[in-house]
């Protein structure tokens, strides 16, 4: 059975349900995906989307649900030419004209039934020698069929219309795609949009237009960079990947589909989604507690060393989630390669993750490192035997500290500091694990 959000009414029953396919995923509220949820809890589902919503994207990353991502485009297919540009009658003009004269077709976009015709009107006004059609969602049923069907039959060039082409249509002949305030729109929208042209071997083009970029909000401004910078073909994930960063991944146990969470924090969020999973998975976490970390050392990467911020934060999320020394390494070496040496501050940055990866292999509670000292705190106290292998096996001088924990210092100054706390994290680690042979 074929069916629209009709299917989901109560009054709706199915006998014997088997698989459900769900068409145009993102275009579901959450009220309706629980209504699904109920139906289907028995049944096979696969959800198909261009552009995933955040919330929905986050519940695939975080191993709730799983995914799979077709990347490969139709035969001959060929990326669509993206502008941002300031809205310029004579650039109009002229791309529409372009268009034309090679036999194509064109789709306006302007997302206000208000104003509409005097959009239409001023299309005319530019270009009077196209023919051009109307077409909105507020439009008698018949009138609305028979302008569509004039567009797809060739007898209108241009057709100015609100977002309700923004899906379900293919017209290879249209390849130019005008945006009337793309500023105004979501990333998805846009995308989706934007699939609507270059639906056959040839070039096409979207002009994305906007009333000035300095009063452009920020938001505005990171989704239309997103759109202009991803235009190849089979980037759908990317973008809404993009999507999820600048809206927030949304609530998995309430009605928002994005936003942020600002009492929790996105990182420690999907951790303990991450967690949970996993334990409903029956998997047994494999990466160590990691000790506490307290320092007054400057640890970060430098403005002058990595400029672009979005290339920052991924590199300290990757630096964040790096669960053992061989991947910390090899980004160590990535960064390396990429921006050049490092500088101190992210030096600092790179060892005291190291630290902490180590002590969580070592059974530390916590670890303060100060400009001239690293003191540890253990989870429990070492034994005689512990305590003379730690000491045979570094080449420097260890403090122990008892009283309410058991404690290690080391002292040293600049890079020597880290390299002794690593070598005697390491000697820790290996002294301990002796205790059972």
């Amino acid at each position: 059975m074929i069916g629209t959000h009709r299917l989901l009414s109560k009054d709706v029953r199915f006998k014997s349900l088997g698989l459900v396919i769900i068409d145009e995923e993102h275009r579901f509220g959450v009220a309706q995906k629980e209504r699904l949820r109920q139906l289907t809890r028995q049944v096979d589902v696969l959800a198909l989307t261009a552009t995933p919503i955040p919330r929905t994207l986050n519940l695939s990353l975080a191993g709730a649900r799983d995914m799979s991502v077709i990347e490969t485009p139709p035969r001959d297919r060929l990326p669509v030419h993206t502008e941002i540009l300031e809205a310029d009658d004579a650039l109009a003009a002229d791309a529409i004209l372009r268009e034309v004269d090679r036999g194509g077709q064109v789709f306006f976009v302007h997302n206000r039934v208000e104003t509409i015709h005097h959009t239409a009107l001023r299309v005319q006004q530019l270009v009077p020698q196209v023919r051009v059609a109307v077409a909105h969602g507020q439009m008698a049923e018949r009138e609305l069929e028979r302008v569509m069907l004039d567009f797809l039959e060739k007898r209108s060039d241009v057709l100015v219309s609100t977002m309700i082409v923004e899906s379900g249509l293919d017209i290879p002949s249209v390849n130019t795609l005008f945006v009337d305030r793309a500023d105004t729109l979501g990333l998805a929208q846009l995308y989706q949009l934007r699939g609507r042209v270059g639906r056959s071997a040839h070039r096409a083009y979207a002009y994305l237009t906007v009333p000035s970029r300095r009063v452009l909000t920020e938001e505005a401004e990171k989704r239309l960079r997103v759109i202009e910078e991803f235009d190849d073909l089979g980037v759908g994930f990317k973008i809404a990947l993009k999507d999820m960063e600048i809206r927030g991944a949304g609530n998995l146990l309430g009605a928002e589909q994005h936003g942020f969470l600002v009492g929790l924090g996105f990182d420690l969020y999907v951790k303990l989604l991450e967690e949970a999973v996993a334990e409903l998975k029956g998997e047994v976490p494999e990466r160590a507690q990691e000790p506490r970390l307290l320092t007054d050392w400057s640890a970060y990467l430098p403005d002058d060393y990595v400029e672009d911020e979005h290339e920052k934060l991924s590199l300290y999320r990757r630096l964040a989630e790096a669960g053992d020394l061989a991947v910390l390494d090899d980004l160590t070496l990535e960064m390396m390669d990429r921006f050049g040496q490092l500088p101190p501050p992210a030096v600092s940055l790179v060892e005291l993750r190291r630290l902490r990866l180590l002590g969580g292999m070592a059974e530390v509670e916590s670890v303060r490192v100060f400009q001239d000292l690293v003191e540890m705190s253990l989870r429990r106290p070492l034994t005689p035997a512990e305590i003379r292998c730690l000491v045979g096996a570094v080449g420097f001088q260890t403090e122990f500290v008892t009283g309410r924990t058991f404690g290690i210092r080391v002292r040293g100054e600049g890079l020597l500091l880290f390299h002794r706390a690593t070598e005697l994290l390491r000697a820790l680690r290996a002294c301990t694990s002796l205790k059972g042979s």
